[in-house]
């Protein structure tokens, strides 16, 4: 009967295991790893099958692989464990960090949301493709440092000048940190999704890569159609119009 005794512990076991899993099955969703996931289950399945039944010579071939497998696994799932390591951290330390502090660090963002969606609105009118990323909690300086360092006060004309096809900062994206267009021409990571619509450009891949490993919500206009995106936590909203763009990000920021 003690197989059946079951301890406050092994729920609070069960439970965390089955978030972890959960957690790591949100990070590789609709990526190469989920493949490469599946694989390794099934050949974890095999290996158990094989010990049952007592495959002497195939368990022992089977065991030297498991016994290196952790590393092997570090190596092949590198980029997926640092987004689960880098999504853990944004969302459980910078909100303890926040509530600690008891202040925002978007603190009356919504004042210049009018200046972004009207210069969104103009934009999209005229085919002008844009990345425009927000910054919440988490600051994105390592991204900044790639772009052109700006610190200018926001407003759409000088936002729609720095986008203009022309311009020299048009190529990459705007970061827009505490009530300030921080920097321009900034390189962001992309995501390595496979479910991403092959309709959707390099800015929107862009746009939900960074989504995906920090907390910033982004704003892409695309330029083949004129059509206004919002992204955030790696999900896309396509096609708004200037009015329900507005409703989001006062909502979000």
């Amino acid at each position: 009967m003690d197989f059946f005794a079951i301890k406050i512990t092994d729920i609070i076991d069960i439970i965390l295991v089955g978030a972890l899993m959960y957690q790591i099955y949100k990070m590789i969703k609709g990526t190469n790893a989920f493949s490469l996931f599946i694989g390794v289950f099934i050949f974890y399945l095999f290996w158990i099958f094989v010990r049952a039944f007592n495959m002497e010579l195939l368990a022992s071939i089977m065991g030297q692989i498991m016994s290196v497998g952790v590393i092997a696994l570090i190596v092949v799932f590198q980029q997926e464990i640092r987004r689960l390591l880098i999504y853990f951290g944004n969302k459980y330390f910078s909100n303890f960090s926040r509530r600690l502090s008891g202040t925002l660090s978007g603190n009356d963002q919504s004042g210049y949301i009018d200046e972004v969606v009207t210069a969104c609105e103009n934009m999209a009118s005229q085919r002008c493709g844009a990345l425009i990323v927000f910054t919440r909690r988490n600051n994105l300086n390592l991204i900044q440092d790639t772009g052109d360092a700006i610190s200018a006060k926001i407003s759409h004309r000088l936002i729609e000048t720095i986008f203009f096809k022309n311009s020299p900062l048009h190529d990459g994206a705007m970061i827009i940190s505490n009530g300030r267009i921080a920097a321009a021409r900034c390189v962001l990571p992309q995501t390595e999704r496979l479910d991403i619509p092959a309709s959707l450009g390099m800015r929107h891949r862009a746009a939900i890569g960074v989504s995906e490993t920090t907390d910033a919500v982004v704003v892409v206009v695309s330029e083949q159609t004129g059509r206004i995106s919002y992204v955030d936590n790696g999900m896309l909203y396509s096609n708004l119009s200037a009015v329900v763009l507005k409703e989001k990000l006062v909502k979000i920021l």
